[in-house]
């Protein structure tokens, strides 16, 4: 069991060898798996919740969350491997193996916004609304989910300075120095301090997971406020949309693990949060102005 230490020095918070996993019965049971479940989870009651607040049936999202968890993981692990694929196209098989990790958030919203629209079809039920009331949970579920990502020590950003009051040390053995630390954090250590990795046994970055997880919690507040104040339905949706887009996009550019668009050099999800944030202003813009005159 691979351990390493998570220290932030401005908020005098240290974490002494925080393990990734946990046996039970011989088997590891990753902690972010355990964590992307709990967001699932309690993504689903929160949307269910607000279905029976809006006097919708709350069984229909739970039937729909049973597909629409089995598509998502699907929509994130395709997503993942289409932007890498000069590596997957010469390890096939692990494009199956998500144990190691490679999920994308996008890949599983796209897909779950698909299958939303597939069964809100099937089952004769509005999709705006549908989705006004899903995108609740989903929001919570990212929450939480972020969270994922630090037992993990990934998602996060560049090299950051002692005056970052966030500032995170992540201390490096010699395995997470040689699969996970890239090697622009690596220099931007030995630049900042003069020391080298061998020497320092740390890195100091931006906590980027912790940074869209507040970011989301401050989009849950404003959504859950503003709800009741929407003028047609799929406008939350669209608030989710514009909020998240702006996050992920500011959030995205302090990554040092993005996903490349090929031949442009464009982080994928950067790119695809600006036209979200674009597309979603848009269409909110004409809507309420059609509501407006009604």
């Amino acid at each position: 069991m691979v351990l390493t230490s998570i220290q932030f020095p401005n908020l005098h918070i240290s974490i002494e060898n925080l393990p990734k996993s946990f046996s039970v019965f011989g088997f590891d049971i990753a902690f972010y798996g355990l964590i992307i479940a709990t967001g699932m989870v309690c993504g689903i009651m929160l949307a269910c919740y607000e279905a029976k607040r809006t006097g919708q049936n709350p069984n229909n999202y739970l039937d729909f969350a049973i597909y629409a968890i089995i598509f998502s993981i699907v929509g994130a692990r395709l997503y993942y491997v289409a932007f890498s694929w000069e590596y997957y196209k010469d390890n096939l098989l692990e494009i199956f193996n998500i144990r190691n990790g490679g999920m994308a958030i996008y890949g599983a919203i796209i897909m779950a916004v698909i299958v939303c629209l597939v069964y809100t079809r099937i089952k004769k039920l509005s999709f705006l609304t549908f989705c006004d009331t899903g995108v609740l949970g989903l929001v919570l579920g990212q929450i939480i989910g972020r969270w994922g990502n630090f037992f993990n020590r990934e998602a996060f950003g560049g090299v950051t300075p002692d005056s970052n009051p966030l500032a995170m040390r992540i201390c490096c053995d010699q395995y997470y120095h040689t699969y996970q630390v890239p090697q622009a954090v690596e220099n931007g250590m030995k630049e900042m301090t003069g020391k080298t990795m061998e020497q320092l046994g740390y890195i100091q970055v931006q906590p980027t997971f912790l940074y869209e997880s507040l970011w989301n919690l401050a989009l849950l507040i404003l959504l859950l406020v503003f709800r009741r104040k929407k003028k047609f339905e799929g406008e939350v949706m669209l608030w989710y949309l514009m909020g998240y887009g702006l996050g992920r996009a500011i959030i995205e550019g302090f990554r040092t693990d993005q996903l490349i668009m090929p031949l442009t050099g464009w982080p994928v999800s950067q790119a695809l949060s600006i036209f979200l944030l674009t597309a979603a202003a848009i269409a909110w813009g004409v809507m309420r102005y059609k509501a407006a005159r009604k």
